[in-house]
């Protein structure tokens, strides 16, 4: 599929987008101590039917839930257990759907109860650098100046740069060119068109950036144990600029946060 996606497809993405983002803000709020990620996996599920979709994991090189769950060491591509959840546990949680023949894919980091302030750090921090990333994300620029901008923010304090997973184009694929690195020199690499449509996403660790990965097949953890953040948006390139698809709001209005951040990437307001 070309990378240039036209007005209507732009808005058929945004549709599937918004779908994973209600899905997400319906989750927040059941987040807490003693769930299960198994729990969740079948909420989301439903809610994803019942909204006329088809979960966009569930059988996507043969994964087999509706959300891939990651807690704190865990990266990502968690598979959902029937583990009950702890106080001051992070938990990643990343979604897809289809509809209408085209994919929203993005993901959230959640605290779990009380978290250390270390580990709150690093969530705010490697949500900052998704859209440090998304800044960059314009005509005129390439894919190296997206990895430079994220790799250039939280390396300053000392996290690891995940190397082996990436970002992507998006479309009625759920994995499209160009990838999308979180890491890079600027200048370099793919250049950005108008109506290119990627996710952007950041795997920060609180130490080293190497991974490795569980006998499941399928999960990825830090090598050192330290925790992992992951923070994902779908953005297309409207008029030159960066117009997010998906948002944050469902989940901040779920948990009573107040937040401007996505201001500045949205061209219409969000509606429900």
């Amino acid at each position: 599929m070309s990378l240039q996606k036209t007005t209507a497809e732009i808005e058929l993405i945004r549709n599937s987008a918004l779908l994973v983002s209600k899905t997400l803000g319906m989750l927040a709020s059941e987040i807490k101590p003693g769930v299960t990620t198994l729990e969740l996996d079948k909420k989301a599920e439903t809610f994803i039917r019942d909204h006329n979709a088809t979960p966009g994991f569930l059988g996507l090189y043969d994964f087999p839930n509706t959300l891939c769950v990651s807690p704190n060491e865990q990266v990502v591509h968690g598979i959902p257990n029937d583990t009950p959840l702890k106080e001051g546990d992070i938990l990643s949680i990343d979604c897809g759907v289809l509809q209408n023949g085209y994919y929203g894919d993005h993901a959230y980091t959640f605290a779990v109860g009380e978290i250390d302030p270390e580990t709150k750090l690093l969530l705010d921090r490697t949500k900052a650098a998704l859209y440090k990333g998304i800044e960059a994300f314009r005509t005129g620029n390439r894919v190296g100046d997206v990895g430079y901008a994220i790799q250039h923010y939280v390396e300053q304090f000392g996290y690891g740069v995940v190397r082996e997973l990436v970002g992507h184009g998006l479309g009625t694929t759920m994995h499209e060119k160009p990838e999308m690195p979180n890491f890079g020199k600027r200048g370099r690499g793919k250049n950005f068109l108008e109506g290119m449509v990627v996710a952007i996403e950041p795997m920060i660790n609180r130490g080293t950036h190497r991974i490795k990965q569980l006998k499941d097949g399928w999960t990825i953890l830090t090598a050192d144990g330290a925790p992992s953040a992951h923070f994902e948006h779908n953005i297309a390139i409207v008029n030159g600029n960066p117009e997010l698809l998906s948002t944050f709001s469902y989940i901040y209005d779920a948990l009573g946060i107040s937040s401007d951040e996505e201001n500045a990437f949205r061209t219409a307001p969000i509606t429900t």
